[in-house]
């Protein structure tokens, strides 16, 4: 880790930023773990992946944010991700002055970490008064949702589903329906900018068919890795990775979008 940022005043809120070799201005990733959005999972298992990204030529953000049984949950966990996703380009432009183009923000999320980050970039489309709700685009130049849950009503049709979204929203749809409205990618649709889905064919804890059933509806790329799992996805040289790097590489240079 070459700088710890603080984005908040809770413990939780603070992201691992590192460098890449060359001192040139380089696009921001920020990357949201995943973990059923638990406390006992961390930022820390993709830190392997952060650390490869920086020697693949760019600044990274490895960010932590509340999750269910530490303060997290609804709505912390989500104004967390949103406070992260608004805040960090310029503090850390500002600890760092010219190592990072702010101009080129990238989200990067695995499984629980890539709901966050569609709904993150999706914050603009929120209903009024929901959490995290920004009144324009959110000024990122796209997404990549790595094995996402990106359909968390569908989410609970499969083993293990129902505890982890449930404890994250509070109840099921039919108790908390505004939540689910204000929290599910898949309802919340298209987003104002790229989206590049990868998933692993043989993912058994998040099915692939969630990312066919997101895709469809909101006209994201979808790429799909042949014989790579849930866990073994993001590992760096593993089957997905050439696919991840690429497709933050494309975004990070076809859309600048300035943030203010």
């Amino acid at each position: 880790m070459d700088l710890a940022v603080r984005y908040g005043p809770e413990p939780d809120q603070v992201a691992d930023v590192f460098f890449p070799p060359d001192a040139a201005p380089a696009a921001l990733v920020l990357v949201l773990h995943g973990g059923s959005w638990r406390v006992e999972n961390d930022r820390g298992y993709l830190e392997p992946e952060a650390r490869a990204l920086a020697a693949n030529g760019y600044a990274v953000a490895n960010v932590e944010y509340r999750r269910v049984g530490a303060g997290g949950g609804w709505p912390t966990t989500f104004t967390d991700v949103a406070l992260a996703v608004d805040t960090l380009p310029a503090l850390v432009a500002r600890q760092w002055p010219g190592r990072v183009d702010t101009e080129r923000v990238v989200l990067l999320g695995h499984s629980a970490g890539g709901q966050l980050a569609l709904w993150a970039a999706a914050r603009d489309r929120l209903p009024e008064g929901a959490p995290g709700r920004r009144p324009g685009p959110v000024p990122l130049a796209g997404v990549v949702a790595v094995a996402p849950v990106s359909a968390l009503t569908e989410a609970l049709r499969y083993a293990g589903g129902l505890g982890a979204v449930t404890g994250l929203l509070g109840g099921g749809p039919e108790d908390v329906p505004g939540r689910y409205a204000a929290a599910d990618p898949l309802t919340l649709g298209p987003i104002g900018v790229p989206v590049v889905v990868i998933h692993g064919d043989r993912d058994t804890a998040v099915p692939p068919v969630m990312s066919r059933l997101y895709t469809e509806a909101t006209g994201a790329e979808l790429v799909t890795v042949p014989g790579a799992g849930h866990f073994d996805i993001t590992v760096p040289g593993g089957l997905a990775w050439t696919s991840i790097v690429d497709s933050v590489g494309r975004l990070a240079e076809e859309r600048c979008v300035r943030l203010p």
